[in-house]
């Protein structure tokens, strides 16, 4: 009896989150940007640009992320198609200090296979004006210089009058920018001489790049402090026009570590952390830019000037165009002044995370679940457009399924112990998450302030792998069935041949699924035939007493594909291919070969193909 009960403890307790501390890192870091009068710092060069070539000048000791890594990133940022503003896919170019320790074969090939996945993605999403020539970040003038002209009269104003002589350096979030990346400074001794005592020469800069990211990848004690912690990050350097254009992400080494690692989680953590540096993120929310009225983006744009206010129930809200309105095609709601939520945490203070209670599952919560339950969603990407730096590929935007269409107080701290929506729960039952694919517990968090939802549980709760069947052995009773196929159903069944007690209390358990329409579907449990599901109602099973409740708006969300004995249904992938001077032919791996005539058609992941021979 221990070891069962041991077991049913082990299997209740929910998957550990990951979680963000960016808010607690980016106040410390001084970011610079240009001043407007700094000739000698400029934000490019040309290819041309010379060179400091004192072969007395220390040598580079930084190591760039491997060749293979760089093709994959040059093969991302080389794109030349641009969207209808004439803008073109940022150029994220990554970097790994010298700070960074030393990785092992196997870590080094998972940074760089999870930093190239995710690097193309953003780049998808984000495009920008680029910096022709090469990149070349600025000097803090407040720590290579001790003194500067104050005088507006003066040709120097705000230029250096006298060195630091202790500079040596300049840093981002304990990461050494190589002078290589820096433009060069200078003293000038005159206030009215132009003239100028170079202090460190032009850098040769970096070119191909929008964005230059360090990764910088060891232990710290921020990725002790607390469990959940994968990384951290902030951006140091902006342009003329507020645009970030560098940032430090900071990888846990032991994220790395085990077999436990997740290239997907990996993923989506420095995807997470990109969005941040690169302009989601409570510093600078007071620096976007209203580009509506621009012909270009980042061109001739107005301040949005504060964009954070408080609504009458206490919820702080980002007030912007794009995200009002991706706010009310979410929620259904016509409400005005419906502005996107930010995490309350901190009593009327603005955060650079979503509102946990509201957007759930999003990319930019505070807080991320598994790589499967989370979404590169309309509203963070809304954010990005009203940053004034992008365009934003908007669809690229994943659908968010948490709280779709629930209206203007869905998530609220009135609304949410009330029972009125089937994504909250009460109690501390056993359920089903609101995705489906897993069965879960109702708990709270920090975040979420006291409301209750159903958290996944450890990986024997997948209703999709098949490999818990074995493990879930214990419910056989129940006709649970774990296949690629299942989801997680409310049900209290339980076989008539099976004699035990049974509670009447509905908990979550896994059962084959198929979609017959958008909304609509079939349920299958162990020893049944295919039954339709029909949304809102629950249904009895032959051979079995209690019922199958069937979620509206929770499964098949879009149209199904076709049934697999159609000749449409959607091959896997295409095998090998051969033409001949009258015929074309594709191998496939599924279906079979259907023929009309001299043409055979079938679909090929949603897209149509014709191919055959001339008559």
């Amino acid at each position: 009896m221990r070891k069962i009960f041991l077991w049913l403890l082990l299997l209740c307790l929910p998957t550990a989150f990951q979680k963000c501390i960016f808010d607690d890192i980016q106040p410390w870091v001084r970011v610079v940007s240009p001043l407007p009068n700094q000739p000698t710092s400029p934000k490019h060069t040309g290819d041309n640009q010379t060179r400091n070539t004192n072969p007395k000048a220390p040598q580079r000791t930084d190591r760039v992320v491997s060749q293979k890594h760089q093709r994959i990133i040059r093969q991302i940022t080389s794109r030349t198609q641009s969207n209808s503003s004439g803008l073109l896919p940022i150029r994220i170019r990554t970097w790994i200090p010298q700070e960074s320790f030393a990785l092992s074969h196997v870590e080094r090939e998972r940074l760089e296979l999870a930093t190239s996945k995710a690097v193309g993605i953003v780049s998808d999403i984000l495009s920008v004006d680029r910096i022709p020539g090469r990149m070349l970040l600025s000097r803090d003038i407040n720590k290579f210089c001790k003194f500067i002209w104050k005088d507006a009269a003066v040709i120097n104003y705000n230029k250096c009058a006298r060195a630091n002589e202790n500079y040596r350096m300049e840093n981002c979030l304990d990461v050494t920018i190589p002078d290589d990346h820096l433009s060069g400074c200078g003293v000038y001794l005159h206030p009215n001489s132009q003239t100028m005592l170079v202090l460190r020469p032009e850098g040769r800069g970096l070119p191909d790049t929008d964005f230059v990211l360090y990764l910088h990848t060891r232990s710290t004690d921020k990725c002790h402090a607390e469990p959940g912690v994968l990384a951290y990050a902030a951006h140091c350097q902006t342009d003329r026009r507020g645009r970030p254009l560098a940032g430090v992400v900071v990888i846990c080494r032991n994220a790395f570590h085990g077999e436990g690692y997740s290239h997907s989680r990996m993923v989506q953590t420095i995807m997470h952390e990109l969005f941040h540096v690169l302009g989601f993120s409570k510093e600078l929310f007071d620096t976007w830019k209203d580009c509506s009225h621009s012909s270009r983006i980042g061109e001739d744009c107005l301040s949005h000037g504060q964009v954070t206010n408080i609504d009458g129930t206490g919820q702080v809200r980002i007030y912007t165009p794009s995200v009002i309105r991706a706010m009310q095609k979410h929620l259904g709601s016509s409400e005005e002044e419906l502005g996107g939520p930010l995490e309350n945490l901190a009593a009327n203070e603005p955060s650079s995370h979503w509102e946990a209670r509201v957007l759930q599952g999003s990319i930019m919560a505070a807080a991320l679940d598994r790589p499967e339950l989370v979404r590169v969603d309309p509203l963070t990407l809304a954010a990005l457009q009203d940053t004034g730096w992008y365009y934003v590929n908007q669809s690229a935007a994943q659908r968010m399924e948490w709280g779709e269409g629930q209206g203007s107080l869905f998530g609220s701290l009135a609304t949410c112990h009330d029972n009125s929506s089937t994504f909250f729960c009460t109690g501390s039952g056993l359920g089903c998450h609101y995705l489906h694919f897993h069965k879960g517990v109702c708990q709270s968090d920090q975040y979420l302030e006291g409301c209750r939802i159903y958290k996944p549980l450890t990986n024997e709760s997948e209703c999709s792998k098949e490999s818990n069947d074995k493990i879930n052995k214990a419910e056989e009773w129940s006709g649970e069935i774990y296949s690629p196929e299942s989801r997680c159903f409310f049900s209290n069944l339980s076989r008539e041949n099976i004699s035990r007690s049974v509670s009447d209390s509905p908990a979550g358990r896994c059962y084959r699924h198929r979609c017959t329409g958008i909304n609509q579907y079939e349920v299958k449990v162990s020893g049944s035939e295919w039954m339709d599901c029909p949304v809102g109602t629950s249904i009895q099973v032959p051979g079995y007493r209690g019922v199958v409740s069937c979620p509206d708006k929770g499964l098949c969300l879009s149209a199904p594909p076709p049934p697999q004995d159609s000749p449409f249904y959607p091959a896997t992938r295409i095998l090998g291919s051969f033409a001949t001077d009258r015929c074309v032919f594709i191998m496939l791996f599924r279906p079979p070969l259907f023929c009309y005539s001299n043409v055979a058609v079938f679909c090929c992941d949603s897209i149509m193909i014709i191919f055959g021979c001339l008559v």
